[in-house]
């Protein structure tokens, strides 16, 4: 193989580098402001989804207690969609701090 051959034969993680303009640079680091900041998000989101986790989990023992399987399994989706709602508001909450770092 000549070294044209070698330049012509590229990696599909070759290609996405130079299509991305190069090489991935590293992100600047966080500020210690910026680490509390997002600590406190962490705190906050884990604390939203144990309050949301014993709200919902009594309410579910409640409408089983009741018969109501149907209503269960409806309150059991909505805590899972109000978990994600949650662990989504946190992660963009977090990102924005990032992205001000940058």
């Amino acid at each position: 193989m000549s070294s044209s051959d070698d330049k012509a034969i590229k990696s599909a993680y070759e290609l996405a580098l130079e299509r991305l303009g190069g090489g991935a640079t590293a992100p600047p680091p966080l500020t210690p402001e910026q680490k509390s900041a997002i600590a406190d998000i962490e705190r906050e989101t884990g604390a939203k989804l144990a309050e949301q986790e014993i709200l919902a989990k009594s309410r579910i023992q409640a409408a089983l207690a009741a018969g109501d399987t149907e209503g269960a399994q409806k309150l059991q989706a909505e805590f899972t969609t109000e978990q994600r709602r949650i662990r989504e508001r946190g992660e963009e909450r977090k990102e924005e701090i990032r992205r001000a770092s940058r």
